[in-house]
C-alpha cells in the first residue's frame, strides 16, 4: 500500500465531515424511496417526499441535511499491512475534524466538559474508536450522530435465561418511548452481548451496515426481519405524526458474551442516518 502520512488523514477526515453531513447515504435514500411507494397514509407519504425534497437540496446547495451536525463518532480500522510508526492518528483526525466543521460552516456543538459546560462551544473532539484486523489498508469512517437520537439510546442488563420475546419487548419499547422525538422514521442499531460498553458500541457500529444488508446469521436476520415489522406496527409513522413507515431499517450485531449475563443495548438514529468512509489502499 502507499505511503500513509497524517496531513492525508487529516485532510480527508475534513472531506468526510462535509460529505457525511450534506450527502444523503444511497442506502437510506433507497428505503426512503420504498417507504414512500408502500406507505399507505397520505400525510406519511407527503412527509417522506419531503425528506427526500430535503435530502436534495442539501446536496445540491451543499448545506447540512440538518441543524444539528451531530458528535462525530470515528472508526479506524488498521490492516496488518500498514505502518503507523511515525503517525499521530489521533491529532491529525482530530485537526481533520475541526476543519471539516469549518469548512462546511457546520455547526460547533462540543463542550469541553460535560459539567461545567463553558461557552462557546468547538468542533471538537471528536470519539474515536480503533480496530485492528487482517485486512489490507486503512479505513475511515465518519459517523456525525445528532443528539436528538442519541440521547434515546438504551442498555439493558438481561439475565442469561431472558426470552427472546424479552429481548423483542424491550428493544420495541425503545422506540415507543423515544415515540416522535428523535424525528421518525427510525433506523435502528441493536448491540447483543459482550460487556455492557462492547454492546452499547456494537449498536452505535451496527448503524454503518447498509440498510440493505441483513445479518450473516440466519437466525439474527430473522430477528431483524421480525423487529421491523413489529415497529412499523406502532403506526409511530414519520415524525410521530402516524402512518406504516416508523422505522427504515434495523442492524443487530452480536458479540461473545460472559455465561452469567446478556447486555442488550438499542442506539437509534433519526431518518437522518450520515456516515461516510474512506479506505487507504
Amino acid at each position: 500500500m502507499k505511503k500513509i502520512n497524517s496531513e492525508m488523514i487529516r485532510r480527508a477526515v475534513a472531506h468526510l465531515c462535509v460529505e457525511a453531513n450534506i450527502k444523503l447515504r444511497r442506502d437510506v435514500c433507497a428505503a426512503l424511496n420504498r417507504a414512500v411507494k408502500n406507505e399507505t397514509n397520505a400525510r406519511a407519504k407527503r412527509l417522506l417526499k419531503q425528506l427526500l425534497d430535503n435530502a436534495r437540496i442539501a446536496q445540491a446547495d451543499k448545506v447540512a441535511l440538518c441543524q444539528d451536525t451531530g458528535m462525530p463518532s470515528v472508526f479506524v480500522e488498521i490492516g496488518r499491512d500498514v505502518n503507523t510508526q511515525g503517525l499521530n492518528i489521533d491529532q491529525a483526525i482530530q485537526k481533520g475534524i475541526e476543519d471539516g466543521y469549518r469548512k462546511g460552516f457546520l455547526r460547533n456543538s462540543i463542550v469541553s466538559d460535560p459539567l461545567l459546560r463553558p461557552q462557546p462551544p468547538k468542533f471538537g473532539p471528536g470519539v474515536i474508536h480503533y480496530d485492528f484486523g487482517s485486512h489490507q489498508g486503512l479505513k475511515i469512517t465518519v459517523l456525525p450522530k445528532g443528539f436528538g437520537c442519541e440521547n434515546k439510546t438504551q442498555l439493558k442488563m438481561f439475565t442469561p435465561t431472558a426470552s427472546l420475546d424479552e429481548i423483542k419487548k424491550f428493544i420495541i419499547s425503545v422506540v415507543k418511548e423515544s415515540g416522535p422525538d428523535a424525528c421518525p422514521p427510525y433506523i435502528l442499531g441493536v448491540g447483543i452481548g459482550g460487556g455492557a460498553d462492547q454492546a452499547v458500541l456494537l449498536a452505535k457500529k451496527a448503524l454503518l451496515r447498509p440498510l440493505d444488508k441483513s445479518s450473516s446469521l440466519a437466525h439474527v436476520a430473522r430477528l431483524e426481519k421480525e423487529l421491523l415489522k413489529k415497529i412499523n406496527q406502532t403506526k409511530i409513522g414519520p415524525l410521530g405524526l402516524s402512518g406504516a413507515t416508523t422505522a427504515l431499517g434495523i442492524s443487530v450485531l452480536a458479540a461473545p458474551t460472559h455465561i452469567a449475563g446478556l447486555p442488550v443495548a438499542v442506539s437509534i438514529s433519526c431518518h437522518v442516518l450520515r456516515s461516510a468512509s474512506v479506505h487507504f489502499k
